[in-house]
């Protein structure tokens, strides 16, 4: 194996002490998509097949508890269920991994509307818990 030596960028270039902010604005049109998660349950295959319209299903998460904002299935953050004119929207409270960052942020709520399920469609599957 033969040892590889790399020369210091110069100032400037690309990648040479550049701020990550500088750096993230390349993405801000990048489209994402956001998920609200109430809660998962597990059943079996028959008991799924036996729900109809009335039917119940029972979540584990608790009613007042914090739900999850997930982008791209991914968890960023939490927060409280609003209805704003008629719509769902989310207060986020906290924020993954941000300490104080998201603040100043925290008071405007992100709404959203689910995606509609015609007759026959199923619910996108829910990855296992790890």
């Amino acid at each position: 194996m033969t040892d590889v030596e790399f020369t210091p960028l110069p100032d400037g270039a690309p990648g040479a002490g550049a701020s990550s902010e500088t750096d993230l604005t390349r993405l801000t049109d990048v489209t994402v998509e956001l998920t609200v998660e109430v809660g998962r349950t597990r059943m079996s295959l028959g008991e799924t097949m036996s729900l109809g319209q009335g039917s119940v299903v029972t979540l584990d998460r608790l009613a007042d508890k914090p739900v999850d904002l997930l982008v791209n299935g991914r968890p960023i953050a939490r927060g409280e269920v609003v209805v704003i004119d008629e719509q769902f929207g989310l207060r986020i409270t906290e924020v993954n991994g941000a300490e104080g960052v998201a603040a100043a942020r925290s008071a405007a709520p992100v709404t959203f509307e689910p995606a509609a399920l015609g007759a026959g469609d199923a619910p996108p599957a829910l990855p296992d818990a790890a």
